[in-house]
């Protein structure tokens, strides 16, 4: 008996679906029993729809989609948390299982989405929503379940790796490296949710729901973007034997979920600071499996559409043998957010001050009542005219103290002639 799927999307991920179907749909049924039958075909344009032909079953509104009586399991392949939002909703209040790849929705309503798919009987499977065609989701919910997980931290933006990669190794600017990345179609007109950790923040708040079973929202994780990152501080974080990466982190605290995303010193020994280009990469410590990492590429048609139909055959076989529901939320623990300004680590900083004698002890007694530790101070001239650059590592310090300082030297007209370059440290 044939299991009844609609698609609604049919960009970049929603073709490499169709795509796969039309490749793989035979080899579904023989090797799993599964036989996927598309009877609703839904975007803004039937191009793609004929091209498959499919364009008998296609429709340009959403809600013929939920009300169609045959269609059993919904693909939503929309993006945003507006009509994506309707879409998912009405399909779980139709009695119909969802397969979605919507991080910004399951990161924002997630907990309103799962209690929906509780209550009608339904399945609600995101494996796509983080890290394209590595399979994470389902590591941390089932092969990974007999784990207390500590940390989960990762590469998850293959936009932003992509850049700070090219920046690394070629020297080049970030506005240089933006439009290639734009060019290639790595990043968007607006590239907004990628370099400002918007993209990764929202995957991070999915993983830590998972890993610590307890929700965590996207407006619960602290973000910061790369924007501030120039070659000049990727140079110097090589000469101290790290590379720099946006992390998104999220660890279990005896307080509570250290969860943020931010640019990050790593070691260059570190299998973190080796992933480059547009890879992806999570790395996840558990109490018994130890350290485990999960590699791959993290977007595009192929990698993402991969996730998207390994949940669409694995909820089928489910729909056609009558089983119920694989297990949905997990969160049932409220363990409270530790804001950002308690964090506790080392800290890179990067100060453009006027070349005058003093500027420096001046800086140093500014952290030192604040206290800030400094570990080690280099200056260095710059491009600019009668500019140096204070470069300052601390030892161990309070993102609280760290702020203020940096407020202090702000404060005065003398100080500061740009914007101060933070990144933090981890070991």
């Amino acid at each position: 008996m044939a299991v009844k799927i609609a698609l609604v999307g049919t960009g970049t991920v929603g073709g490499g679906c169709l795509d796969i179907l039309d490749a793989h749909r035979d080899d579904f049924i023989r090797h799993y029993g599964v036989d996927l039958q598309l009877v609703r075909v839904c975007s803004r344009k039937g191009d793609t729809a004929a091209a498959h032909g499919l364009a008998d079953i296609f429709t340009d509104d959403y809600r013929e989609v939920i009300a169609d009586p045959e269609a059993q399991l919904v693909v939503e392949l929309v993006g945003g948390t507006g009509v994506a939002r309707d879409i998912v909703a009405g399909a779980l209040k139709a009695g119909k299982s969802v397969v979605t790849a919507n991080k910004a929705l399951m990161a924002t309503c997630g907990e309103e989405l799962f209690a929906l798919a509780e209550a009608h009987g339904c399945e609600l499977a995101f494996e796509a929503s983080v890290g394209g065609g590595i399979p994470i989701i389902d590591p941390l919910k089932h092969s990974l379940i007999a784990n207390g997980i500590t940390s989960v931290m990762g590469i998850v933006n293959g936009t932003t790796n992509y850049m700070l990669t090219r920046m690394a190794q070629e020297g080049l600017a970030y506005e240089e490296v933006l439009a290639d990345a734009q060019q290639r179609g790595f990043a968007e007109a607006d590239p907004s949710a990628d370099v400002d950790g918007i993209d990764a923040a929202a995957k991070i708040a999915i993983l830590a729901s998972i890993a610590f079973n307890s929700r965590v929202t996207l407006d619960d994780v602290y973000a910061e973007g790369i924007r501030r990152i120039t070659p000049v501080d990727l140079a110097a974080a090589r000469d101290m034997g790290y590379a720099v990466k946006l992390l998104a982190l999220a660890r279990r605290t005896p307080r509570g979920i250290d969860v943020r995303v931010h640019p990050t010193m790593i070691p260059l020994a570190h299998q973190m600071a080796k992933v480059d280009g547009v890879f992806n990469a999570i790395y996840v410590v558990g109490d018994a499996v130890g350290e485990a990492m999960f590699f791959g590429e993290g977007a595009g048609a192929g990698p993402a559409a991969s996730a998207v139909m390994g949940d669409v055959v694995d909820v089928a076989r489910r729909l056609q043998q009558g089983m119920p529901p694989a297990v949905g939320c997990t969160c049932t623990d409220e363990l409270p957010i530790v804001p950002v300004e308690e964090l506790s680590t080392r800290y890179y900083l990067r100060l453009t001050v006027p070349d005058r004698i003093g500027v420096l002890a001046a800086a140093s007694q500014v952290f030192s009542d604040n206290d800030v530790s400094l570990r080690s101070v280099v200056q260095e001239g710059t491009s600019a005219r009668d500019a140096v650059d204070l470069f300052f590592v601390t030892h161990t310090a309070v993102e609280r103290n760290i702020r203020a300082a940096l407020d202090e030297l702000a404060a005065r007209p003398d100080m500061l002639l740009a914007e101060p370059t933070v990144i933090r440290v981890e070991e």
